[in-house]
């Protein structure tokens, strides 16, 4: 009973690793000139470089009206190239990310989703002026009830170069500060309104304590003059978040939900001409972000007419959409179209390619996945990985790198070598073997269909694709 104990301990700290979290940035230098190998991004040159082009145009904000589509064959990076993007822009800029097929699932219309998505990605930065406390803590005291139905009390000493002065503080204040992990020396900053507290650093007169050169803690000079002053005030938020707040009398726990439902058009118009008139008078400004949305070719006509006129609105984000497809028929017409995007949404973006990696990129990634995924693998065991992305796809090379080393501990090996990589190539076929099988073995599943009229089918789409490629040119 006990080893069950330990294991089941052993399994809650297990921690997921996110396919796309070892993106930091695009890897360009100053000139936007690519790295081979920077910031979790490997090859793609060219379409990093676009990319960097397109973000320096977003932080300057000549590129209204306009969207990117990133295109490509599956497995050539185009998520990571978006999240890079975003990476770049900062985390100021709003960044929304959604899938095509999200729309056609949840409770609400499609508009109505595509307008919530499109107002998420836009920031508004507002400036006020407010009174603050501003000083370094002196000593903190919470004095706990005997009884848990009793009330902590808590006080707080701040002082600057010319005074000091204690103050009383509640329940939420006191779980700021423990959230924060303020401690005697720290320069803290609190909202007198509000309440909300924030951390400026570490006073200089404790910096004594640290060994500076290895500490990554912000040291700051103690303020001086009075502990309570007036500052301006920045608070970031999205216009749908104010759409929301203005919608429901509990606005903000319908935002913690995230049930926010359908809002009024009339209540959107009313936050609109707030917050143009805010930015008239100087208190705030419209920050537009990133739309991102994989899997283009799975909207339909009516998103993609109501995307085609969103572009246009004053209030409207950069869009960036990803799309595997190649000629394809526009969902909800009996059309076809590259990409499956309608030729005038076409017109309006700026196209970034990606190409299939070659094999020293792919063996450059398998290396960063496996050191993202905390996995020690040998050189041999490697060269298979790549040889086997090269034949397969990356994708699934990617997923053989964790299916190894629990192969490899099940052996209790330190290492991922190369007979363990082999074990799980047996065991888990990729999309051509498993293609080559259900031929060999067609006949024996529940539907199949023959070979004439497989060959019947290609032979139309062949003929389809050759008159709409002649038309377009």
């Amino acid at each position: 009973m006990s080893n069950f104990l330990s294991e089941v301990k052993d399994i809650t700290r297990i921690e997921r690793t996110a396919m796309h979290s070892h993106i930091q940035g695009l890897g360009l230098d100053d000139f936007l000139e690519p790295r081979n190998v920077s910031q979790g991004m490997v090859g793609q040159k060219s379409a990093r470089k676009a990319a960097g082009l397109i973000v320096r145009l977003i932080k300057q904000g000549k590129i209204a009206g306009r969207g990117i589509l990133i295109a490509g064959q599956p497995g050539t990076g185009k998520t990571a190239l978006a999240m890079a993007m975003s990476h770049e822009l900062g985390e100021q800029t709003p960044f929304t990310s959604i899938s095509g097929s999200e729309l056609f699932s949840l409770e609400m219309s499609k508009t109505e989703a595509m307008t919530q998505a499109i107002r998420k990605s836009i920031g508004v930065r507002v400036k006020e002026m407010a009174e603050v406390l501003e000083g370094e803590v002196v000593e903190i005291r919470i004095e706990r009830p005997e009884s848990l139905e009793g009330v902590r009390k808590g006080k707080i000493t701040l002082k600057t170069t010319d005074m000091d002065s204690m103050y009383e503080i509640g329940n939420k204040m006191m779980d700021q500060l423990s959230e924060l992990g303020v401690t005697s020396g720290d320069v803290i900053s609190i909202q007198k309104a509000g309440g909300k507290v924030t951390k400026l650093g570490r006073s200089y007169s404790r910096s004594k304590d640290y060994d500076i050169l290895t500490s990554n803690i912000n040291f700051v000079e103690c303020p001086s003059g009075e502990l309570q002053k007036t500052k301006e005030v920045v608070h970031m938020i999205s216009i749908h978040d104010m759409d929301v707040i203005n919608s429901y009398s509990r606005g903000f726990e319908k935002l913690f939900l995230g049930n926010t439902g359908e809002i009024k058009q009339e209540i959107r118009e009313k936050i609109n001409e707030q917050v143009l008139l805010w930015r008239e008078e100087g208190k705030a400004d419209i920050i537009p972000g990133v739309l991102f949305i994989d899997e283009t070719h799975m909207l339909d006509i009516e998103t993609f007419s109501y995307l085609n006129r969103a572009l246009e609105d004053d209030l409207s984000p950069i869009l960036i959409m990803a799309s595997n497809r190649g000629i394809t028929r526009i969902r909800g017409t009996n059309y076809k179209s590259p990409h499956g995007i309608p030729i005038d949404l076409l017109d309006r973006l700026l196209i970034i390619a990606t190409k299939p990696y070659e094999y020293e990129d792919i063996k450059h990634i398998l290396k960063i996945r496996a050191e993202e995924e905390d996995v020690e693998i040998d050189e041999e065991a490697l060269e298979m990985l790549t040889n086997i992305g090269v034949e397969t796809s990356l994708r699934y090379a990617i997923q053989l790198i964790i299916t190894s080393d629990l192969v490899s501990k099940k052996r209790k090996g330190t290492k991922v070598k190369l007979n363990d990589v082999r074990r799980v190539y047996s065991l888990f076929v990729d999309v051509k073997r498993s293609s080559q099988f259900l031929k060999e073995y067609q006949k024996q599943f529940m539907f199949f269909e023959n070979n004439e009229t497989e060959e019947k089918e290609e032979k139309e789409k062949e003929d389809e694709n050759s008159i709409l490629i002649e038309d377009l040119n």
